[in-house]
């Protein structure tokens, strides 16, 4: 009985923090021919599932099907 009670109140409690909204910073490296650069935006009173739906990772195809830039996303 103890540990159902042990395991209920850590499962609620990972599941309030990741619940929980805050600001979060999604970081992204653009590379393009070579180049490349990074930006951070600030993602205002989100949840954690929400700034991952929004800080995604993203491949750009030229007209010929090859790669022609990428975004590096990662949620910090």
């Amino acid at each position: 009985m103890k540990k159902i009670t042990l395991l209920m109140i850590i499962g609620g409690a990972f599941i309030f923090a990741s619940s929980c909204k805050k600001d979060r910073v999604c970081e992204c490296t653009s590379t393009s021919g070579g180049n490349s650069t990074t930006t951070s935006v600030t993602l205002v009173n989100v949840t954690e599932n929400q700034a991952k739906d929004v800080c995604v990772s993203k491949v750009y195809y030229d007209s010929n099907g090859n790669v022609s830039s990428t975004d590096d996303c990662k949620l910090k």
